[in-house]
């Protein structure tokens, strides 16, 4: 498991980004280490799915680059994959599961070009990966909320990619589909892949991350979970809001929130 920052996966540097000239991000700086599994951790309106997307080139930036393994986005956009939230998505379109995950193919076939025999092994590889195989010839209309996640997770890793961008994959889903994406990142990981998610649950980051990144507008902090992941970072991460984390007890010897909470308010 990656823990130094010697390559770098992503580098964001002065990136400002503003919805109708009110900045959303300013002036972010980051690094995200090859072979990193990073959270993207901040309260609403942070921004946390503003930077994935402006990463991405989604979005237009006021000022900053962002590079891919030390090159502009454009040039490598093979390397990258993205699950959206689900929300992003019209599940009552008329198609089925299979047609959606290879969708992932079509950025190197291009549009025109009809999936074959190789493409439908690799849907079927990917949708085996992520235990929906059996959905295949099932319209997205009739899945589950854990089952449309492991479509849009089946989609990205038929891509093949180095590096996965994940807004909120864990929102809405089972407890069983939940540890499914987990252990899938964790695999991931092994075989050197980066993955940086946007993520809510604070109770999990330190179990399901290495590294955090806390936002809000600014980036607060960056860095291994050990040594980011502490009260002092979240207080100036979520300031008055501190009382949406009284349900998290402990992480890495973090008081209770409930502590912080009573606290504040004095």
């Amino acid at each position: 498991m990656l823990k130094t920052a010697n390559s770098s996966a992503i580098e964001v540097s002065n990136l400002t980004v503003a919805y109708h000239e009110k900045p959303v991000l300013w002036d972010i700086n980051l690094t995200v280490p090859s072979g990193a599994l990073m959270a993207i951790i901040g309260p609403n309106g942070a921004g946390k799915t503003t930077l994935i997307k402006a990463i991405l080139e989604l979005l237009p930036s006021v000022s900053g680059k962002t590079l891919i393994q030390s090159k502009p986005y454009r040039q490598q956009r093979h390397l990258v994959s993205y699950v959206p939230q689900r929300g992003s998505v019209d599940w009552d379109f008329p198609t089925t599961v299979e047609d959606v995950v290879m969708m992932g193919c079509y950025g190197s076939l291009g549009w025109f070009c009809r999936p074959g025999k190789k493409e439908k092994r690799l849907a079927s590889q990917a949708m085996e990966k992520v235990g929906i195989l059996q959905l295949k010839d099932r319209q997205i209309s009739q899945l589950s909320g854990g089952q449309q996640q492991r479509v849009f997770l089946a989609r990205a890793l038929i891509q093949d990619a180095q590096i996965y961008l994940m807004d909120e994959p864990f929102q809405g889903v089972d407890a069983t589909t939940e540890q499914a994406i987990v252990t899938l990142l964790q695999e991931l990981q092994k075989e050197g892949k980066t993955m940086v998610v946007v993520h809510h649950d604070l109770q999990t980051v330190a179990d399901y991350f290495d590294w955090v990144t806390l936002l809000n507008v600014r980036r607060i902090a960056s860095g291994p979970v050990e040594t980011i992941f502490n009260e002092n970072n979240l207080r100036q991460t979520y300031g008055d809001r501190i009382g949406l984390l009284s349900k998290l007890k402990s992480a890495n010897n973090l008081p209770a929130f409930n502590e912080i909470t009573s606290s504040s308010n004095q």
